[in-house]
């Protein structure tokens, strides 16, 4: 008789999928603590309002929910860190580490090893910043703007207006400012709309009471309008006034209610058509830019964060949890952290390009880390 062949790859396999299974139950368990805390430190600033509003336990539980993904792709990548520094400290502690060297298995194979589950962790976070993200924080201000019951009280903004091919009269651009938003986005009073050239000068503005959100668009009520003199004299601007007037523009009441939130997160989509002047934002460019390399690279980032928690593998046995070692790890990551955070600051600002504001930093502590690999190796 034969003997039966055992399954083609099974055995190969058994501890890629224990480590990934160890080191996804240690990434959960440090983002649930994670988010625990981030949760209760938002609630602490804005219990209040909702106790104000009235909306009671549920109002407490529909912000938590909403507020969830967010809290999610915010935690994540502290989370593989903290929860790499402590699989592989367990392993190294109780001479796991150890006997997988003695099984032949180098520290450049544990973390290919790990690689594929950091990989999909980062994914996972990919999609919630992309999708899910922007969706939750969408019908967060909805919902808090609906029981708004002071809605006069909201912050102003300005945002550039996507571009509108019924414009004429050497329109290029329109900048509009809103001094606030209510009935979730369909609202919009103390409008100020500024038209330019392609070269920046001012053509004329016009002045709206409000601004309603309709079946044909927007309306402009109580409209106000300013020509500038093509020579800009200010003594030749005409003036004149009308009740209504149709505000011609691509983007709808829940643009305008994502406009007037403090921090808006886009899909990439969005960011594209941003980019492309289809889409309002009150977002630079080098942002928008920077935005989009730094979600694409987001699972890169976590494979770094596997890096620089590696080193903890080269624990002397005998010092066991007494060593230092997993502070400096932990100390090289929220390091990573806030270098990736001035890096992007000053690309937000303009003062560095979106790739220079994004990758170096990758770059840098990949490289330190595998230096710190190496010499380890050597010793």
């Amino acid at each position: 008789m034969n003997a039966p062949r055992p399954r083609s790859g099974g055995p190969r396999h058994v501890l890629l999928r224990y480590l990934s299974l160890l080191l996804t139950t240690r990434v959960a368990m440090c983002c649930a603590i994670l988010i625990a805390l981030m949760e209760l430190l938002g609630l602490l600033e804005q219990m209040t309002p909702i106790l104000r509003r009235h909306l009671g336990v549920t109002g407490v539980l529909t912000y938590m929910t909403l507020h969830l993904p967010l809290m999610l792709q915010t935690a994540l990548p502290l989370s593989v860190l903290v929860g790499a520094l402590l699989m592989l400290t367990q392993m190294t502690v109780s001479n796991e580490t150890a006997i997988l060297r003695a099984s032949g298995l180098s520290t450049l194979g544990l973390v290919l090893r790990l690689a594929p589950a950091t990989l999909a962790l980062g994914l996972f976070g990919v999609v919630v910043e992309d999708q899910l993200t922007p969706r939750s924080e969408l019908a967060l201000a909805a919902w808090w703007s609906h029981s708004d019951p002071h809605p006069e009280d909201g912050r102003s903004f300005w945002f550039a207006v996507p571009g509108d091919a019924s414009r004429s009269g050497g329109v290029a651009s329109e900048l509009a400012h809103v001094g606030y938003v209510k009935d979730v986005g369909n609202s919009a009073f103390g409008v100020d709309l500024y038209d330019r050239d392609a070269e920046g000068r001012l053509l004329g503005m016009t002045h709206a009471a409000r601004a309603t959100f309709g079946e044909n668009g927007w309306t402009l009520w109580e409209v106000k309008r300013s020509v500038v003199a093509p020579d800009g004299d200010a003594a030749r601007v005409q003036v004149s006034t009308e009740p209504q007037a149709r505000w011609g523009n691509t983007f709808r009441a829940s643009d305008m209610l994502r406009l007037s939130m403090d921090t808006a997160p886009l899909s990439s989509l969005d960011i594209w058509r941003a980019l492309d002047g289809r889409v309002a934002t009150s977002l630079a460019p080098g942002y928008l830019r920077a935005a989009l390399i730094e979600r694409l690279l987001r699972p890169l980032a976590l494979l770094v964060m596997l890096l620089l928690a590696t080193p903890v593998v080269y624990i002397p046995p005998r010092t066991g949890m007494r060593s230092w070692l997993p502070v400096w790890c932990l100390g090289g990551g929220l390091l990573f952290i806030i270098v990736q955070g001035m890096f992007r600051a000053m690309g937000n600002a303009g003062l560095l390009p979106a790739p220079v504001a994004t990758v170096p930093g990758l770059l840098i502590f990949t490289m330190a880390a595998g230096a710190v690999l190496l010499r380890n190796e050597e010793q």
